[in-house]
């Protein structure tokens, strides 16, 4: 947070909020981090369509909407992005960092701890509307570079001991105990489970690097990255497990974008720990 103060009225420097729980607009314009803009995950970070069979609750938008986006906030390639949410960085904002780092952005970084750590540590609110310094220079694209991972090609991973599925939601939604969101409750078969709450310590801070390496490295053993696959209910909170192996200066994985919420309609094998 001490580097943040120092750079945040840098104006190569820009923050954003991508909180997603409820009411998450109203609660920005009431009260935001000092320049802050506001990023919504479904309209923006996303392509939501009718039929979640199809790429689940949270499919990525299409490159050129994407570009758009940043265009349309005034980001070019050379600006240092800083994101945050009120979730300690575990909501949108890991996704929205995964989208840009993807599109082969350089300088973007997560507030750890979030929003409630900014506030603590008494960075300046604001409430007003932040003006948009739009750039006449369309951001540049060409594809997605972080590795994705498709439907079928998680279902032959799921048989395969060479692969290894991460399903990040809670326990209990991973047994098969409850589903909140989901039509149906249950794991992808051959899954393990490591909530993304345990890259966290009880202030909700991220683990220390060095912490998330030992534990992720005693957790994949002797399983590369490439035939790592991450995912949660929709392609979002995988992101914060991606950016915390990111962190510990571990190679990045496979991202399942359609997660559970797309597994889960198109009859795929559903697992139950207790079964």
């Amino acid at each position: 947070m001490e580097e943040l103060m120092k750079i945040y009225k840098n104006p190569e420097v820009m923050i954003f909020d991508v909180s997603n729980s409820k009411n998450a607009k109203a609660n920005y314009e009431t009260e935001h981090l000092e320049g802050a803009f506001f990023v919504d995950l479904n309209s923006q970070l996303a392509d939501i369509k009718t039929d979640f069979s199809d790429g689940g609750r949270h499919p990525l938008p299409e490159l050129e909407n994407f570009a758009k986006t940043l265009t349309d906030f005034g980001i070019s390639a050379d600006k240092h992005i800083i994101i945050y949410d009120d979730k300690n960085g575990s909501n949108a904002s890991a996704r929205f960092w995964w989208m840009l780092k993807s599109f082969g952005h350089e300088k973007v970084q997560v507030i750890n701890g979030g929003l409630m750590n900014a506030k603590e540590k008494d960075f300046p609110m604001s409430s007003k509307t932040e003006n948009i310094k739009k750039t006449s220079e369309p951001y540049l694209f060409d594809q997605w570079t972080l590795p994705t991972i498709k439907i079928n090609e998680v279902e032959k991973a799921s048989q395969n001991s060479k692969y290894l599925i991460v399903d990040v939601r809670d326990k209990d939604r991973y047994d098969g105990k409850t589903e909140p969101i989901d039509i149906i409750a249950g794991h992808i078969p051959g899954a393990i489970n490591i909530p993304f709450t345990e890259n966290l310590d009880e202030s909700g801070l991220f683990l220390k690097p060095n912490e998330l390496r030992a534990k992720y490295d005693t957790l994949f053993g002797e399983i590369n990255a490439e035939n790592i696959v991450i995912h949660c209910g929709s392609g979002v909170t995988a992101c914060h497990t991606i950016l915390s192996l990111d962190y510990a200066e571990m190679k990045i994985p496979n991202l399942y974008v359609g997660s559970w919420s797309e597994w889960s309609r198109n009859n795929k094998q559903i697992k139950k720990t207790n079964d």
